[in-house]
């Protein structure tokens, strides 16, 4: 489609403008872990790096960064697992009902997070506590991986839907059974895809906060809960920036990742 000299200015200038309001916030955050004031006076009176040393120091922050990896793994696992089960039955198989159970998998995702929330600690509340399992990291996980499951399912879809059945068809006449079949054919074919989804899955739960908070217990808290709760006070507030920008920093890697498999996969 042609456009004019004035239509591709204007739309250059809307994507500038989109991608200041998106990008410039998150570069005020970077600078601010190096401003040496506590006060957060701007321009900065100076720069320093003390404020990346003290949040290192924080034990809290230790334990609610392992708490969070924990829980990232864990959701991240059932994910891989379960998505990839769902996504072989709904794109390889027919059966009654197929397109209501892939719907039922994608709709977590499009539901408010609040929403999900309440309804998890309702169903934990239930259904776990007479059974004497209380909140806490299982249930942090449990929550993660209902929305977790989407990407990974969504991924393995995709991939599986351009990959024709005829070459797992072949494998099967050349005498493989059906576990060398996977391996060696549908396996490597699915390998990037199931990356991806793992490193998105990860990166969705690593920043989770509301389903967190309706899910975890009392002892349970996670990188994300450590800031909203330290985010009020005066005497962590340049801490709290440090670790925003340090959290900017590690999420471009596993977006950029999983962008890149997606990429090399459509070539």
């Amino acid at each position: 489609m042609h456009l004019s000299r004035g239509s591709r200015i204007a739309l250059r200038a809307a994507m500038a403008l989109g991608l200041a309001v998106i990008y410039v916030p998150l570069l005020l955050v970077l600078v601010n872990s190096f401003n040496s004031s506590r006060s957060f006076a701007w321009p900065p009176t100076g720069l320093s790096t003390r404020w990346w040393s003290a949040a290192w120091q924080e034990t809290g922050l230790r334990q609610a960064l392992y708490t969070s990896l924990k829980a990232g793994l864990g959701a991240t696992t059932i994910a891989l697992v379960l998505g990839t089960m769902a996504a072989f039955a709904a794109t390889r198989y027919r059966f009654f009902g197929r397109q209501s159970v892939s719907f039922l998998l994608i709709l977590p995702i499009a539901l408010p997070g609040i929403v999900t929330g309440i309804a998890l600690n309702a169903a934990f509340r239930t259904v776990l506590t007479p059974l004497g399992v209380g909140f806490g990291l299982f249930t942090v996980v449990v929550g993660h991986a209902t929305f977790c499951i989407v990407v990974v399912f969504n991924n393995v879809s995709a991939r599986l839907r351009r990959l024709a059945p005829s070459s797992e068809q072949a494998s099967a006449d050349l005498g493989a059974h059906t576990f060398q079949t996977f391996w060696y054919v549908t396996l490597p074919a699915v390998r990037s895809a199931l990356f991806a989804g793992a490193l998105l899955a990860f990166a969705l739960s690593f920043d989770e906060i509301v389903v967190t908070t309706f899910t975890a217990g009392p002892g349970t808290q996670t990188l994300p809960l450590w800031i909203f709760d330290n985010l009020a006070r005066p005497n962590q507030g340049p801490i709290v920036d440090v670790v925003a920008a340090a959290l900017i920093v590690l999420s471009v890697l596993p977006v950029y990742l999983a962008q890149r498999l997606s990429g090399e996969a459509l070539r």
